[in-house]
């Protein structure tokens, strides 16, 4: 490590760089988890969120993802729920940190209401813990299933993957 101090537009070019990805945690009134199949992947299910735009806070990401792929324009609380780092690998040259908020229980009706963007999402389900782990991958359901248990006893789960 050199003393040097370094302008920050040289600076930045010495440190990890990373991606980054914001969304919401939504279950039913009974408490079950809502998930989006993406179109991309057909057996990725996941929640309305996705990568941040420059400039843009998590929770703005969040918000405007939210709207554009379930046509809620959520306006509740700022409660966060998880914290996850994705190490950089095979399928990804950087690291990515998200951050999940809690959307909170949409009613039937407000689930109904919901209108998918079919670019990004081709289905909606609502599912128990223990049916979501029979249908997601493992390492997806272990999210879920963080974020879950955050939203349940109060505190914010960290994940590394």
């Amino acid at each position: 490590m050199s003393s040097t101090w370094l302008p920050p537009e040289q600076y930045v070019k010495t440190i990890a760089n990373a991606t980054s990805y914001a969304g919401f945690y939504f279950t039913d009134t009974a408490g079950r988890p809502i998930q989006l199949r993406s179109a991309l992947s057909a057996e990725t299910w996941q929640w309305p969120g996705g990568n941040m735009d420059p400039g843009e806070t998590p929770w703005e990401c969040a918000v405007r993802e939210c709207s554009e792929e379930t046509g809620i324009a959520f306006d509740g609380e700022k409660k966060l729920l998880t914290f996850h780092f994705i190490s950089q690998g095979a399928n990804w040259p950087l690291n990515k940190f998200g951050v999940i908020f809690d959307g909170g229980r949409l009613t039937d009706e407000q689930i109904n209401a919901i209108v998918l963007d079919p670019n990004e999402h081709t289905e909606l389900r609502v599912h128990t813990l223990e049916e979501w782990k029979g249908i997601m991958s493992p390492y997806s359901f272990a999210r879920l299933k963080a974020t879950d248990d955050a939203r349940r006893t109060g505190t914010i789960a960290y994940l590394e993957s």
